[in-house]
C-alpha cells in the first residue's frame, strides 16, 4: 500500500466523518439551527492544502459545537522541526484530521472533545483521542463512559485501555492548577506500527464517540439546572481555556504550522468566567 493511497484513505475518512457528526448535531437540535460553514487554505499564494470548519452557535443543546477537517501540506519551521520525529532531516509534511469541541447550553451535560489525526514526514503515523470534561460529578455517567471506552480498546488490543487513559490522565492536566481538566478518556499518538490495523482502530474511535455524544446528552438533555450550576460551568470552561490555549498539542500544531486561526481556536468557549 503507497503512503498516497494512506494519506486518502485517512482524508477521506475524517471528512466522511465530520459529515456525519454534523448531521448527528443537527438531528439533536431537531434541524432548527444550522452551522457556519467556513472553507480555508493554509497558504493563498501556494497550494498547501487547507480545510473547512463549521461552528453551531446558541441552539438548544449546544452553546456552542466545532467540527474542524484539515488537510494540510508543506515544509515545518526550523524551530518547530526538532520536535517532530522524521523531520530533522526532511522538513516536509502532510497532515489531515479531525477534530470536536462540544460545549453545552445544560451545564449537567459535560463538555466533549474529539480528535484524530494522520501525519506524514519521514514517517506516517496516527494520533487522537477524546475527553469528557463535566463541571459537576457524575460517577455513573463517568463509570459507564469508561466502560464503553475500554469495550472498545479491547476489541483492538488488550493494553490500549489502561496505556491510553494513563496518556490522557497525565496529557489532561494542568500543572499550574495542579489540577485534572475532566474525567479523562483516551489519548494516543505515534501510532505507526500496522498502517491497517491502526487505521481500523482510529475509525472506531471515530464512531465510538458518536455513540459516547449522543448517549450523554440524550440521557441528561431534560434535566432541570440552576443558575448555580452555570456559574460552576462557567468557571470549569475558565479551566478549558487555560488547557488549550497553555498545553494542548493540538492548538500548538495549527498555530506553528499555517493553519486557520478561527478554526484551531473554535476549541474556546463562547463564554467563560474566572474568580
Amino acid at each position: 500500500m503507497s503512503i498516497e493511497f494512506k494519506k486518502d484513505l485517512a482524508s477521506n475518512w475524517f471528512k466522511t466523518l465530520q459529515d456525519a457528526f454534523c448531521n448527528d448535531i443537527l438531528k439533536l437540535e431537531k434541524n432548527k439551527y444550522h452551522f457556519k460553514s467556513t472553507i480555508w487554505k493554509r497558504n493563498k499564494k501556494k497550494d498547501e492544502g487547507g480545510g473547512e470548519y463549521r461552528i453551531l452557535r446558541d441552539g438548544k443543546i449546544f452553546d456552542k459545537v466545532g467540527v474542524n477537517y484539515s488537510k494540510v501540506y508543506g515544509k515545518f519551521p526550523k524551530k518547530f522541526q526538532k520536535n517532530i520525529p522524521g523531520a530533522q532531516k526532511d522538513p516536509r509534511f502532510w497532515a489531515s484530521g479531525i477534530s470536536v469541541v462540544m460545549h453545552m447550553k445544560n451545564p449537567l451535560i459535560p463538555a466533549m472533545h474529539f480528535n484524530t489525526r494522520y501525519i506524514c514526514t519521514k514517517y506516517g503515523w496516527f494520533g487522537g483521542g477524546m475527553d469528557v470534561t463535566p463541571s459537576k460529578k457524575d460517577l455513573k455517567e463517568e463509570k459507564e463512559f469508561h466502560l464503553i471506552l475500554k469495550k472498545m480498546c479491547n476489541r483492538h488490543n488488550k493494553y490500549y485501555y489502561k496505556k491510553y487513559k494513563n496518556w490522557c490522565d497525565k496529557y489532561f492536566y494542568l500543572p499550574h492548577r495542579k489540577e485534572v481538566r475532566g474525567i479523562g478518556g483516551i489519548f494516543f499518538d505515534y501510532k505507526k506500527e500496522n498502517f491497517e490495523k491502526d487505521f481500523k482502530f482510529v475509525r472506531d474511535v471515530g464512531i465510538t464517540f458518536q455513540f459516547i455524544f449522543q448517549n450523554i446528552i440524550k440521557k441528561k438533555i431534560k434535566k432541570k439546572w440552576t443558575k448555580k450550576d452555570k456559574e460552576m460551568q462557567y468557571i470549569k470552561r475558565g479551566r478549558y481555556t487555560e488547557f488549550n490555549l497553555l498545553y494542548d498539542r493540538g492548538t500548538k500544531f495549527g498555530l506553528q504550522t499555517g493553519g486557520n486561526i478561527e478554526g484551531i481556536l473554535m476549541s474556546l468557549p463562547p463564554l467563560a468566567k474566572w474568580k
